[in-house]
Order: C-alpha cells, then structure tokens, then sequence
C-alpha cells in the first residue's frame, strides 16, 4: 500500500485520523501505534514479527546500557551487541545473495555456493529506514547524549511511525520522539497545509515522474540503442524522474504527518540550484546526510587513528597535507557506507565511490581555487559563475545518476562511454524522443509540471514563502490553486492504459 495509492490515501489516511480525533488525548500514541503496526502489516504481513521483535530489543538495550553506564565496558559492549544486532540483520537479507555472487565468480563458478530464495522473500520493508533510526537511538544513548527512554510506546512510534516506514525520512530522536506522543488534536491549519503539501507530492510524483518512468525504462534497457545526446538524455530523464518521485513521495509522508500536528525532518531543498556536489548532497536526501555525518563522519573524524594521523601529518607534511589526510579518512566510511545502503549492486558501490572522490577533490582544490579567485578577480556570487558552476553541478549529478540507475556498473561504463560518440543531437531533432513511448502530449505535461516545481523551488529558494503568501491572499485565490492540483492531477496523471505501475523507488532501499 504506498503512499500514492488510493487504499491510503482515502482509506487508510482518513480512518487513521479520524480515530485518532475521537480518542481522548492520553490515549491517542495509542491509536498512532496501533494504525502504524497495522500499516506494517498491510504491506509486509507476518513480517511484523520483526518490526516487534527489533522494537523489544532496541528499548530493553538502551535500558541495559543506561543501568550499566558507570561500567564503560560492560556499556560499551551491549551496544556493540545492538549495533552489529541490527546491521548483522540488515546485512543478511539485503546482502547475502550478493556475496554469494561474488564468491561464485571469484572462484570462476567452482566455488558451488547457491543463492538463497527465501532471502529475498524475507527483507522487512522499510528496513533500511528503521536500522538506521534504530541504530542512532542506541548511539545516543550509548554517548549519554540521550537518556533511555522510559517508554516502550515513545521507542515502538519512533520506529515504526506509519507514513515513514517506507521511505522515511530517516530521523534522529530528538527530532521526533516527544513529537509523536504529545497527542495534540487535529487542526483546520495542520489538516488544511498537510492535505496541500500531499496534493503537492502528487503532482509531481503522477504528473511528472510516473510518465518519465516509460522512457527512462526504454532508456536504460535498450542502452546499446543510443548514444550522445540520448544517452545523456538517459541521465537527465532518471535525474529528473527520481527527484519527483522522492522528494513528491516525501511531500506526501510530511504532509500526513502535519495533519496530526507532526513536523518531520526535510529531506529536500532545492538540491537542483547547488553549485557544487557537497552542496548537493546537504540538499538532498538531508536526513541520511545528517544520519551519517553525526554516527559516522564525525566519530572517525575524532577517532584516535584520525588524531594519530593528524599530529603526525601536521608535523612532517603540514596543515594542507594534513587536512586532506582526514578528509580522506572520514569521508571513506561515510561514501562507501552510503553505496552500500541503497544496495547489493556494485553499480551503487561505485556511485558512493564516485562522489566520495569528487567530494575529496574538492578540498584537495581548495588553494587551487583560491588563487584562481585571487588572479581572476571572479567571485562565486556574480550571476554568470554561479549559473556556470550550477550547470557544471548538473552535469556531476546527472553522470552520477545514469551510473545509478544503469544495469549494473558494466552497463554504466558502457553508457558513459557512448557519451563521447555521436555528440550531434541529430538523434533527438528525428524524434528519438517519441520513439521512447511518450508521445507529444506526453512531453508538454512535463515540460509544463517542471515549470511548475522550478518556479516554486525558485521562490523557496529566494526564501518567498509561497504556501503561507498564497494563504494570505484571498480565500478565492487559494482554492482556485488547490483545486488546479486536483485536476491536473485527475486529469493528467500518469495512470490508465498506456502507463506501467510505478512502485515506490525508494521504498526499495
């Protein structure tokens, strides 16, 4: 049951709320926790067992360590235990039947391993969503950061709230937790704003991302077809599909959360408009960013290898070489963690590979750059060089995703290296784009709903607050906007025949 789907969205969602309302206040966690374990259910069935059995686990260990925290040791130990606990699992279903194929084809197919089915068939959804947030609650805790929580309701709705179990965002718990149990009322202010927000999602989820799904699958399975300009068209078409989808997905799972008066982290802001990869990735997907700066870059960062390396390299090679050292050190986890988290594809192991260099490089380039500012006189707010390092931006991000979605690292090689054949853009004036499954009609509801999104990106990026602007205005003038979503959506939606069911893209990682 996705977040798109009727089932939830006119079913689920308003029964949910509804309940919740006529719950007296001391009791509505309650009702939260009972419709988000049923939403569990729904979609994974008898695999709810270990959604319960990790919720068990996780309270009774913070507990353990907060009563043993003036044994170090014995501290230490337990939430070591968790943490391998949980990714130990995390592991197996996710990883085991890719290790097999490693193995096998280490040993040239003689190692005689088999793949396991049922592996597969087991991987909770959601997963790699509550581990994470698991695993930085008993770090928390661990780090006296956070005292163990006394109840088991607080940890169970931290860990399995309903509209971020698929695809998250992945939040800390001193950005949820007391949140969720509070219990406050439904608002017409919070019903009003989350119902907006979810039409928002939609729009770009239905209108834009499940029509460019046609063509980024022509795409990307017939590879071999296409060259220059459509290959890089590949890029471009998954760039643009997967950010719709995601941040329009997301969209909807902050915008049920606001009806219960709930504020879940952003996971978006405007990542199209940075100027360089760093940028980008503290604008998209911010909380995983945030997941792995504060339980991975900066525990290396101040690990005693890292400081060891620091004295050391300060005092034979000096600061830069120093700098660069620890950038390196810390980054390497962060990256190669992150490629391995969307999946068992070497395709996403070289994708955290990829940006882990380019991320690097931009620090080793940092005197480079200084002194190119320097003798130039350019500065990184004139109008022209910062639309030429947005542009450059894209192009970082659009490769990257092409390797991404590609079958696999050896298909996106070889797409990388059809890039530099056949530069022309012949190809697209002969109406290689209308041989993709889309027709024109098809191509103007795209152009037309980007549009849309980049001049409301465009205002959030000029710090114009358009909803609360738009709500200001006469009420005419907001339903007007209101009810132009709901037919656009109804009317251009990519649905019916001709469109294939697009699940979920994050929901598989």
């Amino acid at each position: 049951m996705g977040y798109n789907e009727l089932s939830y969205l006119l079913l689920f969602l308003p029964a949910a709320l509804i309940v919740y309302q006529v719950t007296p206040a001391r009791y509505r966690k309650f009702v939260l926790l009972a419709f988000s374990w049923l939403y569990f259910f729904l979609c994974s069935r008898l695999l709810i067992f270990y959604l319960l059995g990790t919720t068990v686990g996780v309270y009774l260990l913070a507990i353990a360590m907060y009563r043993v925290q003036e044994a170090a040791s014995r501290k230490k130990l337990l939430c070591a235990a968790g943490v391998a606990g949980l990714f130990g699992v995390l592991l197996y279903v996710k990883y085991t039947n890719f290790f097999i194929r490693v193995l096998n084809q280490l040993g040239a197919g003689n190692s005689g391993w088999q793949e396991i089915p049922a592996v597969k068939i087991l991987v909770p959804i959601g997963i790699s969503y509550y581990t994470l947030e698991a695993v930085g609650y008993l770090l928390e805790v661990y780090w006296g950061r956070q005292k163990a929580e006394r109840s088991f309701v607080r940890v169970a709705l931290f860990l399995s709230f309903f509209p971020q179990t698929m695809e998250g965002p992945i939040a800390r718990w001193q950005d949820t937790a007391m949140q969720l149990t509070e219990g406050h009322g439904l608002t017409s202010e919070n019903l009003r704003d989350g119902s907006v927000r979810i039409l928002w999602g939609l729009f770009k989820k239905m209108l834009i991302a499940d029509r460019l799904n046609t063509a980024v699958n022509a795409l990307f399975t017939n590879y071999t077809q296409y060259q220059g300009a459509m290959t890089a068209v590949s890029g471009i078409f998954y760039a643009l599909q997967l950010y719709m989808e995601f941040s329009g997905v997301v969209d909807i799972i902050l915008g049920s959360a606001q009806m219960f008066g709930i504020r879940l982290p952003e996971n978006f802001r405007q990542p199209f408009f940075s100027q360089t990869a760093s940028e980008f990735w503290r604008r998209w997907h911010i909380t995983l960013g945030v997941w792995c700066k504060t339980y991975l870059f900066y525990p290396v960062t101040t690990s005693r290898l890292t400081m060891r390396w620091n004295r050391f390299a300060r005092k034979k090679c000096g600061k830069y070489v120093a700098r660069i050292g620890v950038t390196a050190i810390a980054l390497t986890p962060v990256w190669l963690f992150n490629g391995l988290w969307h999946g068992p594809q070497w395709n996403y192991i070289f994708y955290g590979i990829y940006y882990l260099v380019l991320l690097w490089l931009e620090e080793v380039l940092v005197p480079v750059k200084k002194a190119f500012y320097e003798k130039t006189g350019f500065s990184s707010s004139h109008t022209f060089w910062h639309l030429f390092r947005i542009l450059r931006t894209w192009i970082i991000i659009f490769t990257g995703e092409m390797f991404f979605r590609a079958a696999g690292l050896r298909a996106g090689l070889e797409m990388f290296r059809r890039l530099f054949q056949g530069v022309h853009l012949s190809a697209i004036r002969e109406g290689g784009l209308l041989q993709l499954g889309l027709d024109r009609m098809d191509y103007r509801v795209i152009v037309l709903g980007t549009a849309a999104v980049f001049v409301y990106d465009l205002m959030k990026e000029r710090k114009v607050p358009v909803w609360e602007a738009i709500v200001q205005k006469r009420k005419a003038v907001s339903w007007t906007l209101v009810y132009c979503l709901i037919f656009a959506i109804v009317l251009f939606g990519a649905y019916g025949p001709g469109y294939q069911k697009v699940d979920l893209i994050y929901a598989g990682f």
